[in-house]
């Protein structure tokens, strides 16, 4: 199976909707009148992973690398892979279909919007965040995914003494993932001051790890624990 054979589904933008299929599920951010017409059964359904394992996500999925060789190595935890970027879905996918792998589902869709549209409260074992677009001119920093509303998003998601990890090779937005996680009363950091490592053995790679590898840069691996705070 080949990137290719997953076709784009919507070319009108008044067709968009939320459904899920060949485990793809799609969440369009906008253009969707109705989204009481995808009922979302939770994870024990038969269209998503049919069982009570443990649930783990991965955003920026990229070209599913990752998140892949995981899901081979942990036939026992359900994986989700969540990127915006539909030619990235595809690669998701193929691997998917490729590698016969029922514990991994790919989400088309936006991070926040996605969690906070349809992650329940302490639904996630583990989180991961791997080499977020560090948007570096200054004018763009809106745009970045690490910021508070968005801690507060995993906060909520996260089941408490769970595991966020965000790696960067991007300096300027390691700083600014640090400044924002420091400051959040709910995630420890697991490492001591500069609460990173730069050699994380046993992570696993990816593209984009590689590639920066390849260049000279050096990665930035941040992880934390989430505290046991009721929401």
């Amino acid at each position: 199976m080949r990137p290719k054979h997953l076709k784009y589904p919507f070319h009108n933008p008044e067709n968009k909707r939320v459904f899920m299929q060949e485990r793809v599920w799609y969440v369009p951010e906008s253009g969707v009148a109705d989204y009481s017409a995808f009922d979302f059964q939770g994870w024990e359904s038969p269209d998503m992973f049919g069982n009570a394992n443990p649930v783990m996500i991965e955003y920026c999925s990229g070209n599913g690398a990752w998140i892949a060789q995981k899901a081979i190595e942990n036939p026992h935890i359900n994986w989700i892979a969540l990127d915006k970027r539909f030619d990235r879905v595809k690669r998701i996918w193929a691997k998917i279909q490729n590698f016969q792998l029922p514990n991994l589902i790919a989400v088309y869709g936006e991070a926040l919007f996605f969690s906070q549209k349809y992650l329940s409260n302490a639904c996630l074992a583990g989180a991961f965040i791997n080499f977020p677009d560090p948007w570096p001119k200054r004018h763009h920093e809106k745009h970045r995914l690490v910021e508070p509303k968005f801690l507060d998003e995993l906060n909520r998601i996260l089941k408490p003494e769970s595991e966020l990890t965000i790696v960067t090779d991007d300096v300027g937005y390691s700083q600014w993932i640090l400044k924002h996680t420091l400051a959040h009363k709910d995630f420890k950091s697991l490492y001591p001051e500069p609460y990173f490592v730069q050699e994380l053995p046993g992570y696993g790679t990816s593209f984009f790890e590689n590639l920066w590898r390849e260049q000279g840069l050096t990665i930035h691996y941040h992880r934390y624990q989430k505290q046991s705070s009721v929401l």
